[in-house]
């Protein structure tokens, strides 16, 4: 009887990001309310002023004074504390729920987008050149890629990381609050725009969007590469000639190619399988996060990337960009906020496609 019992009771499902994910963000939150408290205490390392960072001027809070600056990080921690406890004691009233929600999305913009600059997004494009170029020799050795991983930048990736928890919790709340499955996010309605069928369509249209953007940007390096002085002077051509400023843009522009073929997997049979002449992996499933996760960070590092270039050219309007040849050196970048958005709804749908059923409340099942 025992065993038949054990045979016939479903397994519980495995832990989910759900679970941990606002706790979390609490955590993140109270690291940054006693990190500001150290820098508002006089405390080292306040990385957004030129004396520890020469590139502060790319970072918004480089206009705070610098315990203004500190002051608001120690409240910004401080507030995610309270508002995570309050999530996680779950009020019943509808404002309430409003309020943390937009709370969760503020973050996560703030931290994610508004906060870092284009450095990781430089960072993350020529760890792949300095690795092919490590085995082919061809990276001088004077050139460290681990140089350009400074306080400064760290301090933006831990502000990434904060805005993923953010937005993960903020997602979890909002799947509570509407009696929706956790795991999931299903509540037994019509799926909607969420069904595999309809996120099939605009994910379509999303990668479509997410692949012509960084191809717009690789046509301009290349071209320069080539002699080609494609919205740009031709004194400055020579200039990025003879220092081999094209060669590098070249190797970020093959980066961008690459991604951009890999975002085409989203909405291919190969993004979901391993194609089957590889060998030893050849038909096997991918497991979705190994797709969705990477296409949503780089989302949102291009996407703060081209909001950081977007404010310089408000405030400092084209002329800081080299005046005639802006339209060239930037105009590729102010168009990255749409490949960003394109390509975080891509990753959202390949996800919307391929979760299948659920193991916690079994909604997603085929039919009969």
């Amino acid at each position: 009887m025992i065993e038949a019992v054990e045979r016939t009771t479903p397994r519980p499902a495995p832990p989910h990001w759900t679970r941990w994910v606002l706790p979390a963000a609490i955590a993140w939150s109270l690291a940054a309310a006693t990190l500001g408290l150290f820098w508002l205490t006089e405390g080292a390392g306040y990385p957004f002023t030129t004396t520890v960072d020469p590139q502060a001027a790319l970072n918004p809070m480089s206009l705070l004074h610098p315990r203004f600056g500190a002051a608001l990080v120690t409240g910004f921690g401080v507030v995610g504390v309270v508002a995570g406890m309050a999530m996680a004691r779950r009020p019943s009233r509808p404002s309430a729920h409003r309020l943390l929600l937009a709370w969760s999305a503020l973050a996560a913009i703030g931290l994610g987008v508004l906060l870092p600059d284009y450095r990781l997004l430089v960072l993350a494009g020529y760890a792949p050149v300095f690795v092919v170029g490590g085995l082919l020799g061809t990276i001088p050795t004077d050139v460290n890629w681990f140089d350009a991983v400074t306080w400064p930048v760290v301090v933006q990736a831990a502000s990434v990381v904060g805005a993923f928890a953010w937005a993960g919790a903020g997602v979890a709340y909002a799947r509570a609050g509407r009696g929706a499955c956790l795991r999931c996010g299903r509540d037994g309605h019509d799926e909607g725009w969420a069904s595999p069928v309809r996120a099939r369509a605009w994910g379509r249209w999303a990668v479509v969007v997410a692949v012509a953007v960084p191809l717009v940007y690789a046509a301009t390096r290349y071209a320069w590469l080539l002699g080609i002085p494609l919205g740009i002077s031709g004194e400055l051509l020579r200039e990025g000639q003879e220092s081999g400023m094209w060669v590098a843009g070249a190797g970020l522009a093959t980066v961008a190619v690459v991604g951009a073929i890999l975002t085409t997997g989203l909405i291919s049979r190969w993004g979901e399988a391993v194609p089957g002449w590889l060998p030893f992996l050849g038909g096997r499933a991918i497991p979705p996060i190994l797709a969705t996760l990477p296409a949503l960070v780089v989302a949102v590092l291009v996407t703060s990337a081209g909001v950081m270039f977007i404010r310089m050219v408000l405030a400092g309007g084209l002329e800081s960009f080299g005046g005639a040849n802006a339209l060239g050196a930037i105009g590729p970048e102010l168009i990255w906020p749409i490949w960003g958005v394109a390509l975080g709804a891509a990753a959202i749908a390949y996800h919307l496609r391929r979760r299948g059923a659920c193991p916690e409340c079994g909604r997603g099942a085929p039919a009969g």
